[in-house]
């Protein structure tokens, strides 16, 4: 056989640099595509609640504000609209954050409602206590005559007195859905995706919380699992204020009623088994398990 020619020889070394270039791009690409799709960097963090065709999404910080307003209204045995109302004007007033200063009309509002001292609402350590602003809300939203037949802004001016009253009815659907919620009225229908807690949880600090929202609920520790003895409509308010309050809490599992949200599926509430008569929380231990 005739030795190649020293042009041939260049022309496959061409060659085999080409192929090997082209398999190193393509190997780049499906792992870039592959980091691109499981890098939990990427996943935006959210909370969404669907209920009677309205629909809202919070960010988790506002979603925890949310549900403590709602788990306040469940606590004192306020009725869903008077959540609907608290959590449209909150998010009108303070975008559901818990904020330390005021704006030019009111340069001394605070808190999630900003409340002014000087318009009686209470200190200005009291307002910034979430506690407390929303209680204060409350105390003056059930003065009001029928407020829970008024329109959301007619509702809501009566407390706030704000500058922008017609502005409160942007946010009804948002407070109707994570209301219905978050009382449980609607099961499932608050979800959060997240990614994954970088630190354990203490299932104690949820009792903690979850006692500050509510008042008096039955629970006890195990493990890893906080285990809440409640059912109908308050089980799933729980189930659903700790979803809410996965991402601060480092909640990684939610079961209530045969259902159960995990937080590394990403796919919502499913059904996993029989309906019972507790919530289970369950966050992250030590070892990054849950």
């Amino acid at each position: 056989m005739a030795p190649l020619s020293v042009a041939r020889r260049r022309g496959l070394r061409r060659l085999a640099v080409l192929l090997l270039t082209l398999a190193l791009v393509v190997g780049g690409i499906y792992t870039a595509v592959y980091f691109v799709q499981r890098s939990e960097t990427l996943v935006s963090e959210r909370c969404t609640a669907t209920a009677g065709g309205r629909s809202g999404e919070l960010a988790p910080d506002q979603a925890a504000n949310a549900a403590l307003i709602t788990a306040v209204a469940v606590r004192r045995g306020l009725p869903a609209r008077a959540a609907t109302i608290a959590l449209a004007t909150a998010m009108q007033e303070s975008k559901l954050r818990n904020i330390g200063h005021g704006d030019q009309a009111g340069p001394d509002s605070r808190g999630l409602f900003q409340q002014r001292p000087s318009q009686g609402w209470g200190t200005e350590a009291q307002i910034m206590d979430p506690y407390y602003a929303v209680n204060a809300f409350y105390d003056a939203l059930v003065k009001i005559p029928g407020y829970e037949t008024l329109d959301i802004t007619d509702a809501a001016q009566h407390v706030q007195r704000s500058a922008y009253p017609k502005a409160y009815a942007e946010h009804e659907d948002m407070g109707r859905a994570f209301a219905s919620g978050l009382t449980g009225q609607t099961p499932a229908g608050v979800q959060c995706t997240l990614r994954s807690p970088t630190a354990a949880g203490d299932p104690a600090t949820v009792a903690t919380e979850l006692d500050q929202g509510y008042g008096g609920v039955d629970s006890q520790v195990d493990g890893g699992t906080l285990v809440v003895d409640v059912d109908g409509a308050l089980a799933w308010s729980v189930a659903q204020w700790a979803v809410a309050n996965a991402k601060d809490l480092a909640v990684t599992r939610v079961e209530v009623d045969g259902h159960t949200w995990q937080r590394s599926g990403g796919d919502g509430w499913q059904v996993t088994g029989s309906p019972g008569t507790q919530v289970r929380i369950t966050v992250r231990t030590d070892d990054g398990g849950s």
